[in-house]
């Protein structure tokens, strides 16, 4: 008798919450007369939006708890502190971008929220961190609308100037871009699965942030990221993307690393200005193009990659040297015939993805109807028997003999 009454006065005083019955209005009046610390519980049913949450509250659903919306604005709009949103599907919202309505709504003042195990399905927006720092959104199932082309939609989670917004073990299809971070810092994008969408995740002027475990499969693109700076990018995969697995637009001073990318339509990489990044210890497999290199990137570290089974390893547009190894460190490439007579697992001759006759070929289509030719033919044999011909380009000094191991999780 005296333990159960020491762990009945331990317990906190609204451990047993206040039950919300459903119904029209029966939420947004419990949050209204509600005091801060509370937590809401709803049953089963049917609830009626839009509320907003101007307090310090919990709400936890069930399975079958339903908050569905009128059809106009957002369904749920969290505008206090420290408000965590948990096990409720949420539908119903407008469809106004202007007004980026939204299944969940959160404003600047609601920093430190918690949004997580909840299933949005058809909301324009899914969830929106507009402004509301270091914010958690996890576990979420979101499911966009199909009746709209896909430019049309919104995001599944849209992160505007949330500094410390984490972002994680999300699943989200049916969308514009899956995730899409706009003039935000020190957000944290991990474990994430995406389908059906333009861009999985897409960063345009956010710097410091971490991309890490996520999953992207059949979408346009996997990963675009756009002026932003000193991000992490690890342990990501692109399978089977359309256009390009991870393209770097003006991105500077990024680490890429342990991501794979695999069967990509167009390209695994694209890098267009893109400056002082390290991309290491990268698989890019099955792709037309590996990486495609262009409008003067410079001052990149690339290392430790494994460029297998694509049908032109590289693509690079331009005269200017590129080394691509690093301490004596190269490489994978799958369809270079190199010898290691040291066995110390580095080839012992350079190799150069590209020739002159490559060079010609990328501004030029229609001369590879020359490939054939004797005359080109001639060409090729008189660079690789004198170096000296070769034009500037890539040349990985010290090509790996195997590629290493997969960090990257591959999905099923």
């Amino acid at each position: 008798m005296l333990l159960l009454l020491a762990a009945a006065l331990a317990a906190p005083a609204h451990a047993a919450g206040t039950a919300v019955p459903p119904g029209t209005g029966t939420l947004a009046r419990a949050i209204a007369s509600a005091e801060p610390g509370t937590t809401l519980r709803l049953g089963p049913g049917l609830y009626a939006g839009p509320v907003t949450i101007d307090r310090s509250l919990a709400i936890e659903g069930v399975a079958g708890t339903l908050l569905e919306g009128a059809g106009e604005g957002s369904v749920i709009t969290i505008d206090a502190p420290d408000v965590s949103v948990e096990g409720v599907t949420v539908q119903g919202s407008g469809s106004s971008h202007e007004t980026i309505d939204a299944g969940i709504k959160l404003t600047k003042k609601a920093r430190g929220a918690q949004v997580s195990g909840n299933t949005l399905l058809g909301n324009l927006y899914g969830i929106d961190i507009h402004g509301a720092r270091d914010a958690v959104v996890a576990s979420n199932a979101i499911t966009g609308r199909d009746d709209l082309r896909m430019n049309e939609r919104g995001n599944g989670i849209y992160v505007w100037n949330a500094p410390g917004a984490e972002v994680r073990d999300n699943t989200i299809r049916l969308g514009r871009d899956g995730i899409f971070v706009n003039t935000s810092r020190d957000n944290v994008l991990s474990g994430n699965r995406f389908d059906d969408l333009r861009f999985a995740i897409h960063f345009m002027y956010s710097n410091g942030s971490e991309v890490s475990g996520n999953v992207s499969r059949g979408n346009h693109l996997g990963y675009a990221l756009m002026f932003s700076s000193d991000l992490i990018v690890r342990g990501n995969v692109s399978q089977g993307d359309r256009d390009h697995g991870i393209m770097l637009n003006y991105v500077n001073d990024a680490v890429i690393a342990d991501n794979l990318v695999r069967g990509g339509g167009e390209k695994c990489l694209f890098m267009y200005n893109a400056h002082k990044n390290a991309l290491r210890d990268n698989r890019f497999e099955g792709c037309p193009i590996g990486i495609h290199f262009t409008a003067g990137s410079e001052r990149n570290v690339i290392s430790g990659n494994a460029f297998v089974g694509n049908r032109n390893q590289v693509k690079y547009v331009g005269t200017s040297a590129q080394e691509w190894s690093e301490d004596g460190r190269g490489n994978y490439w799958s369809d270079f015939a190199g010898f290691d007579l040291n066995a110390d697992g580095i080839a012992d001759q350079a190799y150069r993805p590209n020739d002159l006759i490559d060079n010609v070929l990328w501004t030029q289509p229609a001369a590879s109807l020359l490939l054939g030719s004797p005359a080109v033919q001639l060409i090729r044999w008189a660079q690789r028997e004198f170096p000296g011909l070769l034009p500037g380009g890539v040349v990985d000094s010290a090509p790996l003999m195997s590629p290493a191991p997969l960090a990257a999780e591959v999905p099923s």
